[in-house]
């Protein structure tokens, strides 16, 4: 039996921060039922800090003792800003690290980072997602924390834009002691004195099963909100170039974030009668339509490393991207099924010959095969494990 300071503590520690069972197991004895109390998903929750801070743990009946063990387990805090923003695409990876690296460290997920009180844990290491927009966090975390290990994740308009003309995002870049980029170019971007502490880790998702795809005409689908950099217009031109196609039926998903853009896509619907703007649809929906699609049209003009080119590698289905490094360092140097930024003419162009020849399509759908591998949770959790376990040892 546990006594009721323990299961005081319990009910506090319930959802939104993950606080890993290891340590518990460490810290508590190897007990199930004790693990039972926390939930095996290992949740540390809102009531954490307050049960920290030493009047809270007194009225809550905490010895200062246990308030210490809460208090002496170092946590890896991930800063994720502006989580809640349509188009940012960091919240699934900061969710999905927290879970990876739960098994081994206890985690918490922030949008800023500031500095620690007497009720939160100690941080063992930051990892900053976006150079620029965690700039504030990140300077914070050096002044308060010198020495403490940083890692600095680098997305799209970070390598492709901020770092060249930013000076915030540069500072990111300066202090961190590490830098992760999200497909195999994306150290290309950088400079020659950064690259020896970067590294790479393709994001990954889970495996799907293609479902049963159109006999009678091809499916293409483009994944992406209306926003500047997705380019939709070069995917619309290209459906307006082949309106005479009656077996290529053009989908589009994607929340309208530009005015212009959604009305430029009402303007495609009507002069091109196979071309259909769904809108924003919720992700499990957006990836049945993957499954079940011929063909993805990922038209980018700036790419960490899309998610939406990777769903489709882990669902079965070809293929046809911008020629940009974020498409590259994910589909390979060789990948047949790219076109230059903007161009809807070479786009239609592949996009007929997918239709119309058998080999061509044949070589997209097993060229995509060969890399879906590389982007399977166990290799993304094996390549973020190692680079922390460069910088702080394991806690089990």
């Amino acid at each position: 039996m546990f006594c009721r300071r323990c299961r005081n503590v319990a009910k506090q520690l319930n959802g939104g921060e993950a606080f890993a069972p290891s340590v518990k197991a460490r810290n508590f004895g190897n007990s199930t039922r004790l693990m039972q109390l926390f939930g095996a998903s290992g949740d540390l929750g809102p009531g954490a800090r307050a049960i920290l801070a030493p009047s809270a743990a007194a009225r809550a009946g905490i010895s200062p003792k246990l308030r210490r063990v809460f208090q002496a387990a170092p946590v890896i805090t991930i800063v994720n800003p502006n989580p809640s923003a349509t188009t940012n695409g960091n919240q699934r990876t900061a969710q999905r690290w927290a879970r990876m690296l739960a098994p081994s460290h206890p985690v918490r997920v922030v949008e800023h980072w500031h500095a620690t009180d007497a009720a939160q844990p100690v941080d063992a290491l930051l990892i900053a997602l976006h150079a620029r927009r965690s700039a504030a966090s990140i300077a914070a975390f050096v002044q308060q924390h010198p020495g403490t290990p940083l890692i600095v994740v680098l997305t799209g308009t970070d390598l492709y834009r901020d770092i060249a003309v930013d000076a915030d995002a540069q500072r990111s870049l300066a202090l961190a002691d590490r830098l992760v980029v999200l497909n195999e170019c994306g150290m290309l971007a950088l400079p020659d004195a950064l690259r020896s502490k970067t590294r790479v880790v393709l994001q990954s998702c889970a495996a799907r099963v293609p479902q049963a795809r159109p006999q009678r005409h091809a499916r293409l689908l483009m994944v992406g909100h209306l926003r500047t950099e997705k380019d939709p217009a070069t995917y619309q031109r290209a459906a307006m170039r082949l309106a005479h196609r009656t077996d290529l039926h053009f989908d589009h998903i994607g929340a309208a974030l530009d005015a212009d853009l959604e009305d430029a896509a009402r303007a495609c619907m009507a002069i091109q009668p196979r071309y259909r703007w769904l809108g924003g649809l919720p992700h499990g929906a957006t990836r049945s339509r993957m499954a079940r699609a011929s063909l993805l049209v990922h038209a980018s003009r700036m790419e960490g490393g899309a998610h939406a080119v990777i769903e489709a590698l882990r669902s079965g289905l070809p293929v046809l991207a911008s020629r940009i490094d974020g498409n590259i360092g994910l589909l390979g140097s060789n990948y047949a099924g790219c076109f230059e930024p903007g161009d809807d003419a070479e786009l239609a162009r592949l996009i007929e010959r997918f239709a119309d020849e058998p080999a061509f399509a044949s070589q997209l759908r097993a060229q995509c095969a060969a890399r879906a591998d590389r982007f399977s949770p166990e290799a993304e959790a094996a390549a973020l494990r190692a680079i922390v376990e460069e910088l702080i040892p394991s806690i089990e």
